[in-house]
């Protein structure tokens, strides 16, 4: 059998996988699971920034608030709680993505003239501009105490606890409801990101990373290209910011803050520079290993409890993927994708290596 087909069977085959997990999960690892899908989401755009085009940006976390505050916002019904618009859920959905979108494409004049480690600092401001806006904007935000999310209502069919609803005898509650929207919003987001980076504006973001000076000779639009892929950027990071939200059902200002852009450049560093697949690896180990702590931290030695003397899970967490980057950087260049990779063309070459049985040469003259 060809390679392709088995691929293809693989992705049809995990999919069925995924799909099959809420009815065998217990409710925290489906919340486990809901992070780490709404993170890679998040990741996959900026593995297109960054990975792909070198664009270093350190305000990913301003876009995922966007899209968490912007759903809220768009969902809700002005009150004494705050102000919304009240618009259909669906509709607040898409537009949390596009305003997300909106302020990606504000910012992406800077973007377009910046590189390196200026863009990183220019970007970085909108982490404090983003932290002051959500403190203080009350009427929109909640401010401290942040607001309610309201559920995710499509057709009818609420993405919450009500109406009670049996599947092959396993209740669907809100948990289970989101990861199914989690998978339907992470296959074709990853899907996408996998046909721009092989197509033809992939092999020009990866010629822009490379040599800027050579894809502007080839004819790039280098400043086009990378306002576009900041605006892309942010509309992953919005959808994955509002798919949070639904999965909190409360956003928290403290939560969308500098420590979450540096989740996130770990994500794509320890998953693979450059690839979806490698975003998506480095988003499950950085979102699930501060959660496994929490559950099994008792029975490891020097985490402890939060407040308590002692490693908290969310510190050792930072400590063991910080290691893993530096590990990453100095020992494994391609990341947890590219350590697969290398491992499947080791695998082919021993098998293309080993001497034909007589099995193996009837098959290649049928």
């Amino acid at each position: 059998m060809s390679e392709r087909p088995l691929r293809l069977a693989a992705a049809a085959g995990g999919l069925l996988v995924l799909l099959a997990l809420p009815f065998y999960l217990d409710a925290f690892w489906l919340q486990t699971g809901l992070f780490a899908m709404s993170a890679a989401i998040g990741a996959i755009g900026l593995n297109l920034l960054t990975g792909a085009t070198g664009q270093l940006s350190m305000g990913h976390a301003f876009f995922l608030a966007v899209g968490a505050y912007g759903y809220v916002y768009l969902a809700s019904d002005s009150g004494p709680h705050g102000a919304g618009l009240g618009l259909p859920t669906p509709l607040a959905f898409v537009g949390a993505i596009v305003l997300a979108g909106v302020a990606g494409g504000l910012f992406s004049p800077i973007a377009g003239r910046l590189r390196g480690v200026y863009l990183g600092i220019a970007s970085l401001a909108l982490i404090f501009i983003g932290q002051h806006v959500l403190f203080n904007a009350e009427t929109v935000t909640g401010g401290f105490n942040g607001r309610d999310v309201p559920p995710l209502e499509i057709a009818g069919f609420r993405f919450n606890d009500s109406p009670e609803l049996v599947l092959f005898n396993v209740p669907l509650g809100a948990l289970e409801r989101l990861w199914f929207l989690a998978v339907l919003l992470l296959v074709p987001a990853a899907w996408i990101a996998r046909g721009i980076l092989r197509g033809r504006p992939g092999r020009a973001m990866n010629t822009i990373r490379d040599h800027e000076t050579a894809a502007a000779v080839m004819g790039v639009p280098v400043a086009r290209y990378r306002a576009g892929v900041f605006v892309l950027s942010s509309m992953y990071a919005g959808a994955a910011g509002a798919l949070l939200a639904l999965a909190f059902r409360r956003t928290v200002p403290d939560y969308f803050g500098m420590f979450l852009s540096l989740d996130y450049l770990a994500m794509i560093v320890i998953g693979g520079l450059g690839t979806a697949a490698g975003a998506v690896a480095g988003a499950v180990f950085v979102s699930v290993l501060p959660q496994l702590l929490t559950r099994f931290g008792d029975d490891l030695p020097l985490v402890a409890a939060p407040g308590s003397a002692g490693v908290s899970p969310a510190e050792a967490a930072r400590i063991l993927y910080g290691a893993a980057v530096v590990a990453v950087v100095l020992f494994l260049p391609g990341g947890l994708a590219g350590t697969w990779s290398r491992l499947r063309t080791a695998a082919s070459r021993r098998r293309a290596a080993r001497p034909l049985t007589r099995l193996d040469q009837e098959e290649q003259l049928t």
